[in-house]
């Protein structure tokens, strides 16, 4: 890089410009997407989460991959049980620089503890299961 370049940060790319906000998601929630072009396509968001904000449980279709490039949150996993949703282990959290993966199905929620932005990768479309408790 010369002396007249300016750094490129996570503040100063556009791959962070662009976002837009999805009817019936978490209020402080913004994405910006690609979509799969074949069957075996991988569905990539780059995601912004405001502090305090927060997903209920669910699950997804696929297995996916969260990067968390600035920020810090967490994830419950729940199991089913005749009384609703019970916890399955410790709440994990994710800072900056971690990378967090979830098996297809698997019941979980998040939680934006600092605002957040993350690289999340989905194994096929995109799909959310609402999970009651």
């Amino acid at each position: 890089m010369s002396s007249n370049d300016k750094e490129v940060t996570a503040d100063t790319t556009a791959v962070w410009k662009n976002h837009v906000s999805v009817p019936d998601t978490p209020q402080g929630f913004t994405v910006r997407t690609t979509y799969p072009t074949n069957p075996d396509g991988a569905e990539v968001m780059l995601e912004r989460w405001e502090a305090g904000s927060e997903e209920p449980p669910h699950s997804h279709p696929g297995d996916d991959m969260t990067v968390v490039v600035e920020g810090k949150m967490s994830i419950q996993f729940y199991t089913k049980s005749s009384d609703g949703l019970v916890p399955d282990g410790q709440e994990i959290y994710l800072n900056k620089g971690d990378t967090g993966y979830i098996k297809a199905g698997r019941i979980h929620d998040a939680k934006y503890i600092e605002d957040c932005k993350l690289v999340y990768v989905h194994d096929k479309a995109f799909g959310f299961s609402a999970e009651d408790n």
